[in-house]
């Protein structure tokens, strides 16, 4: 088992660790991580892992194994893997992490500006795109005043956590049609922006406050379907 040192604190860029297990197709397991795995339409972090003697070995993406709980940094073709007990120092790509970052609260505010329910969303560093529940498609100009406001706001952006059963009670807290909540430690981690902007489950990483995010624009609004609207938007700078 991985220990996630992303979900507690997003903006770590760098840990000690220790190999405890290289995978049959060469992916490498540590005890703990700063790498964000694929989940929830975030992508997996990249970056590397440097050894004691000062070899890097480069990381193209990071996955979840099947459990869960086991996070496998996938090396970029050619590269040597380290055997189990090597301890190695692991190094995000923090300019393309923090990128994500934003852009993943970005849909967070598009999802309560909308007050609707998510069929499914792709994060990128450059652009992104949400996907919907709606009859017709959002005004664009007045979408993007809803989240320039929100921008504008800075709002804070805090974590907090709930039973399985909590959630169960509530379940007006899932906006993901698509995705289910990150569950199998009995709780449930919930993003919340602002006292009462937005509050939902999410396994993601996240800036601090909505100012962070900076200026975003919508490139497109699109028709996907008889009750899917998609959202395309991208960060300015």
């Amino acid at each position: 088992m991985t220990a996630p040192l992303f979900r507690d604190d997003a903006y770590l860029r760098t840990c000690e660790a220790s190999v405890v297990d290289v995978n049959d197709r060469g992916g490498i397991v540590l005890d703990r991580t700063v790498f964000y795995a694929t989940s929830g339409g975030q992508p997996g972090d990249s970056g590397f892992l440097e050894l004691d003697n000062g070899t890097r070995i480069a990381l193209a993406t990071t996955v979840y194994e099947i459990d869960r709980a086991t996070i496998v940094h996938v090396p970029a073709e050619d590269q040597d893997v380290p055997p189990p007990g090597t301890q190695i120092v692991a190094h995000i790509d923090w300019a393309r992490r923090y990128r994500l970052m934003r852009m993943h609260s970005a849909l967070h505010i598009i999802c309560a500006a909308v007050e609707t329910q998510i069929t499914g969303c792709q994060i990128g560093p450059d652009e992104s795109r949400i996907d919907l529940n709606m009859p017709e498609p959002p005004d664009r100009e007045a979408l993007a005043a809803k989240i320039g406001e929100a921008i504008s706001a800075d709002y804070p952006i805090t974590t907090e956590w709930i039973t399985d059963a909590e959630l169960d009670a509530n379940p007006g807290l899932v906006k993901s049609m698509s995705v289910s909540p990150p569950r199998g430690s009995g709780r449930v981690r919930l993003v919340r922006i602002g006292e009462d902007f937005d509050l939902q489950p999410c396994g993601g990483t996240h800036v601090t406050t909505t100012g962070e995010i900076g200026q975003i624009a919508i490139t497109k609004v699109e028709n996907k379907g008889k009750q899917n609207r998609r959202v395309r938007l991208r960060l300015v700078d």
